[in-house]
């Protein structure tokens, strides 16, 4: 029948951990930026295309327009993600998550454990459950490689 798998067991913490705080980052700057790429050229540009009859974008303009919805909607699905797993989170750990990782400055774990009023070990542990239970959710957990051997 084969081994159970044992899911913290088996999860590669460091990893996951890596991971959670990778779609931290990729969280903030959604909320804070939108690429230039994504901006519309002001200047005209000409071409020596000849226009087609089909229903096919050659504007830069419209083209541009197209890229910045499909990011926006992209942004938007992923923040609203975050924000589900985040609020599935008991309130000790989702207050830990927002104060730590969803503010538009950067702050110290110190200021963040006195702000709730926990030392340094309690903090490290509710954030660590967290990131578990966010990892779970998010769908980012990173499974160690069963083909290593075990020591």
């Amino acid at each position: 029948m084969g081994k159970q798998l044992s899911l913290l067991r088996d999860t590669d913490g460091e990893e996951t951990k890596s991971k959670v705080e990778k779609h931290f980052a990729k969280y903030r700057m959604y909320m804070l930026t939108v690429p230039d790429e994504l901006l519309p050229k002001i200047t005209q540009t000409y071409s020596l295309v000849p226009p087609s009859n089909t229903n096919a974008f050659h504007s830069t303009t419209e083209s541009i327009a197209i890229e910045r919805v499909d990011f926006e909607r992209k942004r938007d699905a992923f923040i609203e993600r975050t924000h589900r797993a985040v609020n599935r989170l008991s309130m000790r750990e989702r207050e830990l998550i927002t104060k730590s990782y969803m503010t538009h400055e950067d702050v110290y774990d110190y200021d963040v454990y006195n702000e709730m009023g926990v030392s340094e070990t309690t903090y490290y542990r509710i954030r660590e459950k967290a990131f578990y239970k966010l990892a779970f959710s998010l769908q980012l957990v990173v499974y160690k490689d069963e083909e290593a051997p075990v020591m």
